[in-house]
């Protein structure tokens, strides 16, 4: 486990920029107008499902994978073996968790900009390329899930909090037109937590452990 280096930058970094009205119809029907480009994401993401039975109608095998699930079990053997994270991998990497952020920032009200499957947009998102020879080593990603635990029961916290500071943003934007900033700087802090450590966990790009912030 690497300990991030005080005043240095982490490789994985979110901001997203604060928008000083929203449109309250589009707030209102959020929840709809999120449901064709969550299609869209879930289709991206989603692998295949096979079940099987057996004679008497028992199900013996129940298998379930996903391209998120393959690209990290894919990068855990390059590292492990070859110590090496190949350009398009993390190019691939990168611009997915970028789509999937760009959603994730429309659903919970952050932006009212429609999420873009190219664009950048308000939502700002940057993963650093590694050296996996200099940078990463090749036994850690075994482990790195046991050291993410502490960070994952805290973010657990976090979300539940997250998700209440969505529905009195939702009020708000009802009645002022305008996300509190208090609320949003929370929100975006809870996302750029979840990013530290999914770049760390299963995205794999660093071995910098992810710090305990919001910031």
């Amino acid at each position: 486990m690497t300990v991030q280096p005080a005043g240095s930058e982490y490789p994985a970094r979110l901001t997203i920029d604060y928008a000083e009205q929203h449109d309250r119809a589009r707030t209102f029907l959020r929840v709809f107008m999120v449901i064709p480009i969550m299609i869209v994401l879930a289709v991206l993401t989603a692998g295949a499902t096979q079940t099987v039975y057996d004679r008497s109608g028992e199900v013996v095998r129940h298998s379930t994978g996903g391209i998120t699930a393959g690209l990290f079990v894919a990068t855990l053997l390059m590292i492990l073996f070859r110590q090496r994270y190949p350009r398009w991998w993390f190019d691939f990497a990168l611009e997915l968790t970028r789509f999937s952020t760009r959603v994730g920032a429309y659903f919970v009200l952050l932006t009212d900009q429609y999420p873009s499957t190219v664009e950048e947009q308000s939502v700002h998102l940057q993963l650093d390329y590694p050296d996996a020879e200099r940078d990463l080593n090749r036994w850690l990603p075994l482990v790195k899930w046991l050291f993410a635990i502490p960070h994952l029961i805290v973010l657990s916290v976090l979300t539940v909090g997250a998700f209440f500071a969505v529905v009195m943003a939702w009020f708000a934007i009802m009645f002022t037109g305008q996300y509190p900033r208090g609320l949003f700087d929370f929100v975006v802090g809870v996302s750029r937590w979840w990013l530290r450590v999914q770049a760390y966990a299963t995205l794999l790009v660093t071995d910098r452990y992810p710090p305990f912030s919001l910031t």
